[in-house]
């Protein structure tokens, strides 16, 4: 009997979001007409995160039937956590809402962290723009142009941070920890637009950072020689910038750099919807999205916009997430005691 319950809710469910969809001006043939779906970013205005959700909203709407309008709706906070838990525990599934917030907070869930309100696995991932991959960039003025100076420098340099499940602070983390790197991490930033202005102002020396993410906020540091890009650790190696997997000088610092920073690196700019969205609206999403970034036009924009498009499917997102659910027990153990 609680079985026939459950079948029947969950089927309640379908009809309801259905029906939501198709309600007023939409049609079966055509749900999404006369709606506005949200994608909801955990940053504030004017950093990676926002500009990509930005370009997407604007050609999103062309690949879904209907050609719903796509806003974007900033939700900064705590590493783009509290985006997250909104999209978990109140956003409704009814495929108007879309997420956008760091992979490394699914990490987070592995690890326990306080705050997480979330099951990552419950989440329906449509996909993601491309592959990222960490960076830590320094201002030249600190006269660290290299892994060597900074491994051997008798201060540590001070690097921006958003805060505990952001690339910004777990990155640093993590390379602080396996490559001996010195580091003082300046905490409470709202994005890393927030942070390029600290750099400036000369409260910080540099940040970690999504590599695109970088592009967007500091292009002209990057094109002067003003910011110096020393160090990566991701699944997208950089030219010319040394690799921190390869610098490793131990098993256990491989496992760690793999699961805290190459892994969420694939799901960094991940986008999800609701638990309990219907199998056939997350379906139509993820032929939207994926269509949309490989579309002539989004890539033209992209290409003028200075942003890289490596698409990544739902289902690759969803393999991602399996491995760090399957991460061995120590390895697990040792992540938590240096990111939490």
């Amino acid at each position: 009997m609680r079985g026939t319950r459950a079948r029947l809710g969950r089927l309640g469910l379908v009809v309801l979001c259905v029906g939501a969809l198709a309600a007023t001006t939409g049609t079966a043939g055509e749900p999404y007409a006369g709606k506005t779906v949200r994608i909801v970013v955990g940053y504030s205005p004017g950093g990676g995160f926002d500009i990509y959700a930005r370009l997407l909203a604007r050609h999103l709407p062309q690949h879904i039937p209907g050609k719903p309008s796509v806003v974007v709706e900033n939700m900064a906070g705590a590493a783009s956590l509290i985006a997250a838990n909104y999209a978990y525990r109140v956003a409704r599934p009814y495929g108007l809402t879309i997420a956008a917030f760091h992979g490394n907070q699914v990490l987070g869930q592995v690890l326990g962290r306080a705050g997480v309100e979330f099951d990552a696995r419950r989440f329906a991932w449509l996909g993601a723009p491309l592959r990222e991959v960490s960076v830590c960039t320094i201002a030249r003025r600190r006269g660290i142009s290299g892994v060597g100076p900074w491994q051997a420098s008798p201060t540590p340099v001070r690097l921006g941070s958003t805060g505990v499940g952001g690339a910004t602070h777990d990155a640093a983390r993590l390379l602080q920890a396996t490559l001996g790197l010195p580091i003082h991490l300046v905490r409470g930033y709202r994005g890393t637009a927030e942070i390029r202005l600290a750099i400036e102002s000369g409260e910080v020396d540099g940040f970690c950072s999504l590599w695109d993410s970088l592009k967007t906020v500091w292009p002209d540091g990057l094109e002067s020689g003003a910011a110096v890009a020393v160090i990566q650790g991701g699944a997208r190696p950089l030219p010319g910038v040394p690799v921190a997997v390869e610098l490793a000088r131990t098993e256990e610092a491989r496992q760690l750099i793999r699961a805290g920073l190459i892994l969420p690196g694939m799901l960094a700019r991940g986008y999800a919807v609701p638990p309990d969205t219907p199998p056939d609206v997350v379906r139509l999403l993820r032929a939207a999205l994926q269509e949309t970034l490989q579309a002539p036009e989004f890539l033209a924009d992209s290409r003028r916009a200075n942003l890289k498009v490596d698409p990544v499917s739902g289902e690759q997102l969803e393999q991602v997430i399996a491995e760090l659910f399957g991460l061995n027990g120590s390895v697990v153990s040792k992540l938590r005691e240096l990111l939490q």
